[in-house]
């Protein structure tokens, strides 16, 4: 069978363009297409560059700091704050976190005097982006803790006030008073997330007289609103969240009550207690479902770790022999799960040391920091 030639030179010319447009479009789609695999590729860390370790300094002195160590060049700044930013963190800092890009230091300052505020710092050169006032006329607030959910951060007062902070605008964007009747809660400590609610220790501090005392507030974070209190035992101070969701809160001896302390265990799912044990701790951290707590502080301190299924303490966390002066820190670095001891060498306020372990137990390295370190935060490297 014969084709007859096409001899139109418009009708060639339309199919030319039909066929052009069609391996565009096909084109463009595959491009768009890789465009969003791209986008979408989020970078994964691969190894820890550095650590800062927040310092809170003797009461009164001003000479709170952040120090760091960089682990591929093993060198050491014991003000790393000061260094960057050409100015002292401040009086008392108590908490530093890190959310995205940014750590937040909580710097609680002392009453009478409005020195209260939340710095917030790049994490890749320590830089100061914004100080967050949290001051009266004449008095602070005294923020002590930070925790984090959903693009918001969430700062426990000791005047009985959580504020809550976009962490895009870095601003104050509501703010929720804690109550006992009708009358202001104070003594607000370290606070938790878990199952889409803050959970808030209220600790029994004499400045604040109508503060809850003995238990543990419960928050709603989407609609930002109080829903309940657990009764936990006189002083609740440190309390984190562990993967599966349950809550460990530490109760301490008060020296006014003189009750005994325990260790709690909350489930985040009922909000009842399920759990308490009689244990004497001070410090405390829960990355996923790995635990330590230094215990018998004042006593025969030590640092075991704490099964977060059971809530059981158990064997000691250090198997080198590495001796630790005085237990007032602990960090665990969610990447590789090794951990920081900070040791304030017995409460000299001028300087500490801050201890790396691996995740067996060994001693990594260990460095000169500010006085009375507590809290460690990570620098990564990424691919």
């Amino acid at each position: 069978m014969m084709y007859q030639k096409n001899t139109n030179p418009k009708r060639f010319a339309l199919l030319a363009w039909a066929m052009l447009s069609v391996f565009s479009l096909l084109n463009a789609c595959k491009k768009d297409e890789h465009l969003k695999i791209t986008v979408a590729k989020a970078p994964q860390i691969s190894g820890t560059k550095g650590v800062y370790v927040l310092c809170e300094g003797l009461w009164g002195m001003r000479n709170s700091t952040i120090s760091y160590y960089d682990f591929e060049t093993g060198s050491s700044e014991p003000d790393m704050y000061r260094k960057v930013n050409q100015r002292d963190l401040g009086e008392t800092a108590n908490d530093l976190q890190v959310y995205g890009s940014k750590m937040y230091a909580v710097v609680s300052g002392t009453q009478g005097a409005a020195e209260s505020f939340l710095d917030v710092i790049d994490v890749a050169t320590c830089k100061s982006l914004k100080r967050i006032p949290f001051n009266a006329k004449n008095d602070g607030y005294m923020p002590r803790y930070i925790s984090f959910y959903k693009n918001k951060a969430y700062v426990s007062r000791y005047d009985g006030v959580i504020s809550r902070i976009d962490t895009t605008s870095l601003e104050i964007d509501a703010e929720l008073p804690l109550l006992n009747g009708e009358k202001p809660a104070g003594g607000l400590e370290q606070m938790a997330v878990a199952n889409g609610k803050l959970y808030v220790s209220n600790s029994s501090h004499p400045y604040y007289p109508d503060g809850l005392k003995t238990k543990v507030s419960v928050i709603d974070l989407v609609r930002f609103k109080k829903i309940g209190d657990i009764e936990v035992g006189n002083n609740p101070v440190r309390i984190a969240a562990a993967a599966n969701g349950d809550l460990y809160v530490m109760t301490w001896n008060d020296y006014i009550v003189f009750n005994d302390p325990t260790l709690v265990r909350i489930d985040s799912k009922s909000d009842q207690v399920v759990q308490t044990e009689k244990y004497d701790l001070g410090a405390m951290a829960i990355s996923g479902d790995i635990g330590y707590a230094t215990h018998d502080v004042y006593s025969q301190p030590g640092i075991a770790v704490l099964n977060t299924a059971t809530g059981k303490l158990g064997d000691e966390a250090i198997h080198d022999g590495t001796t630790i002066t005085t237990l007032y820190g602990l960090s665990i670095n969610p990447f590789d799960k090794s951990f920081v001891v900070a040791d304030a060498m017995g409460y000299n306020g001028t300087s500490g040391k801050a201890f790396v372990f691996d995740k067996n137990g060994q001693e990594i390295v260990h460095f000169t920091t500010g006085g009375l370190p507590q809290h460690a935060v990570f620098r990564y490297q990424y691919q």
